[in-house]
């Protein structure tokens, strides 16, 4: 008897102790699965942050390729605007004898190198005489004037910044409004005055400001920025503020503009000052 509770005994063991290992190994299994979960969801964490910071860091270093996209982008949509413009005139007889192109050709450019913490500015672009650039080019944006070329060297071009007291823009307040000289305020890198404005003449504050187009440097039309409050000057004029659309602390991309009909002007004007002249004598 005894040894047959002894054989029971152990019997009894022996299927507790295999169920047990069985349990074991269920949770063995278990757990191991829930730590493959657990890992390879740490793995595909740490993978989508990895691959957002390179994303991130591929897109901040493709910016400049874009922005020169977006410039040369610019220069092609102008151009073809201008080539538009010319042959919706074309088509119209009434107009043909005193509408024409401008004359101003367009090159898109870079600034490689500028200086905006004094009172005379400049700007170096990467284009120069075989780009077709000559003294005396404007520099432009589509937010307004940047500045005059001033010398050019085979592949670069040096330009005096607008951002220079040295000078002035010839401006018109309003779509048909006076003309005066526009000039940087030397305080602001986005201020200005507009001076020689006529007393009698009245405006509003927020009327656009554009160049005039009375310079053979700049084409018409270009908004420059807004108009402020005035000052009257030797009870004579008015100096007017004007808050300026271009942020030159932000630039990059600019466009160069040559006018090919202003040496025709130019020996015009010294023609017709020769003949004042002589009849002075």
């Amino acid at each position: 008897m005894a040894r047959s509770r002894s054989v029971g005994a152990r019997i009894l063991c022996a299927a507790v102790f295999i169920l047990l290992e069985t349990a074991a190994i269920v949770m063995l299994n278990h757990n191991n699965s829930m730590q493959r979960l657990w890992t390879m969801r740490l793995s595909h964490g740490f993978m989508a942050k990895t691959w957002g910071f390179t994303q991130k860091v591929r897109g901040y270093f493709s910016l400049a390729g874009q922005n020169e996209e977006l410039a040369l982008e610019n220069h092609r949509l102008r151009e073809m605007i201008r080539e538009y413009e010319d042959a919706a005139k074309a088509t119209d007889i009434s107009l043909q004898s005193v509408t024409r192109d401008d004359g101003f050709v367009y090159t898109p450019a870079q600034i490689i190198k500028s200086g905006t913490n004094s009172q005379h500015n400049y700007l170096i672009l990467d284009k120069g005489s075989e780009d077709g650039i000559v003294q005396n080019s404007g520099i432009i944006s589509s937010k307004g004037v940047i500045g005059i070329v001033d010398a050019v060297s085979r592949h670069y071009s040096y330009a005096i910044s607008f951002l220079n007291t040295e000078v002035n823009i010839s401006s018109r307040l309003g779509g048909t409004g006076a003309v005066g000289p526009l000039a940087w305020d030397g305080k602001k890198t986005d201020g200005a005055i507009l001076k020689e404005i006529p007393l009698q003449y009245r405006y509003s504050p927020g009327d656009t400001v554009y160049t005039s187009g009375y310079s053979v440097i700049f084409p018409p039309d270009i908004p420059l920025g807004t108009a402020g409050d005035a000052s009257i000057i030797n009870g004579a004029t008015n100096e007017i503020t004007v808050n300026l659309f271009q942020d030159y602390t932000a630039l990059k991309f600019v466009t160069i503009v040559r006018n090919t009909r202003a040496a025709e002007i130019e020996a015009l004007e010294q023609t017709r000052e020769d003949k004042d002249n002589k009849r002075k004598r």
